[in-house]
């Protein structure tokens, strides 16, 4: 029966930021790779619908996956993007504390932030703050340097062009139904009925990653996590942008970290934004802005940029982070789960590369080739 098969060498599964990263690591290395991609285009999903940021590595559990990968794919994404000429900003941020209690907590950032071998912290009082982003009303903050934004379509369409350049190909419109391991390799069954078999698989599905696994005869379902669906909504705003860098609120202390909260960024058009916030969800096809939070956004805003005009925020967009811890758990890190966790040579999931996922995406491809 597996005669008629078309054999490939490797198949990966999904072209976002991930996928397509891990797609070009796998053909530098000198596989033959095929991506396969279920929308029209790369980089529609989660990929496209988040803040752009290159995080630092600040808030993950030190020795985390989130922490180690973070670290190493902001570094190596920066002097990507200067050799490939992708564009990109080092604008950097400020974590601003408004209320006493965030105040109290900043100097356990800069702790966490050091854990993690992030260096480049400071420490601001207000007056500091308010000196570098006039507009800010805080009672203290933390600067980070080495955050900054890119452009994340320019970058998707770098590492296609070089897994292109390899021998790569990406074939859009073809949506993966089911996997079935056998004796002779993984069996990938297509949605129009195409069937493939490979060496190696990734699923790098993003937001279907979990439930693939969950059709992939052969794999212990018992290893595969529950999928959680997390809508950020996103207001952009109208008229003049108030700072120069990204603003972060400071988390509080004690409450789980589904999201970083309402916070300012810039799109390298110089578009200004507030969000993403949390709005848990069953579909990850909900993305409509859901225009009743516009309240919630002004109210939270306001707390470091009290000169907000009325009418000055309009709905932007709505993204899905893939998460595989719930609203009541602390957030789950990335899984990269490979053979010698599941037992099925030559396959590898990836499960919950939500943030900091764009910024840790050429240390996600290079631990994904070595595991396989």
């Amino acid at each position: 029966m597996m005669q008629d098969l078309d054999r490939v060498d490797a198949v990966v599964i999904g072209a976002g930021v991930i996928g397509l990263s891990v797609a070009r690591a796998l053909a530098l290395a000198g596989r033959e790779v095929m991506v396969l991609e279920r929308e029209a285009a790369i980089g529609t999903g989660t990929s496209s619908r988040n803040s752009e940021v290159i995080h630092a590595g600040i808030y993950y559990p030190a020795g985390s996956l989130k922490a180690t990968l973070c670290v190493q794919g902001r570094d190596a994404l920066y002097a990507y993007c200067v050799e490939r000429g992708v564009a990109y900003r080092r604008c950097g941020k400020l974590i601003v504390a408004t209320t006493p209690s965030q105040l109290a907590a900043l100097p356990a950032i800069l702790n966490k932030a050091l854990s993690n071998g992030v260096t480049d912290l400071q420490l601001l009082s207000r007056e500091q703050a308010r000196l570098m982003e006039p507009e800010l009303e805080c009672l203290g903050a933390v600067h980070s340097p080495s955050t900054g934004i890119v452009d994340s379509h320019g970058l998707m369409l770098a590492y296609q062009g070089e897994l292109e350049h390899a021998g790569g190909l990406v074939a859009c419109h073809s949506g993966v139904d089911s996997l079935v391991v056998s004796s002779q390799g993984i069996e990938v069954q297509c949605a129009d009925g195409t069937r493939l078999l490979a060496r190696t698989v990734v699923n790098a599905a993003g937001l279907s990653a979990c439930d693939l696994a969950r059709r992939t005869r052969g794999l212990d379902t018992q290893l595969v996590p529950r999928a959680w669906y997390a809508k950020g909504n996103y207001f952009t705003l109208t008229g003049r942008t108030p700072f120069s860098r990204l603003i972060y609120p400071a988390p509080e202390p004690d409450r789980h970290l589904a999201g970083l909260g309402v916070h300012f960024t810039i799109d390298l058009g110089g578009q200004a934004k507030f969000g993403p916030d949390v709005q848990w969800t069953d579909s990850p096809e909900d993305l409509r802005v859901d225009l009743s939070r516009i309240g919630d956004f002004y109210a939270e805003v306001r707390r470091y940029w009290p000169g907000l005009p009325d009418s000055a925020l309009q709905p932007g967009y709505a993204g899905i982070r893939p998460k595989i811890s719930g609203p009541d758990d602390p957030a789950a890190d990335f899984v990269i789960q490979g053979p010698a966790v599941h037992g099925v040579p030559g396959l590898v999931n990836l499960f919950g590369i939500e943030s900091p996922g764009l910024t840790s995406s050429l240390a996600i491809a290079d631990r994904v080739v070595s595991l396989l």
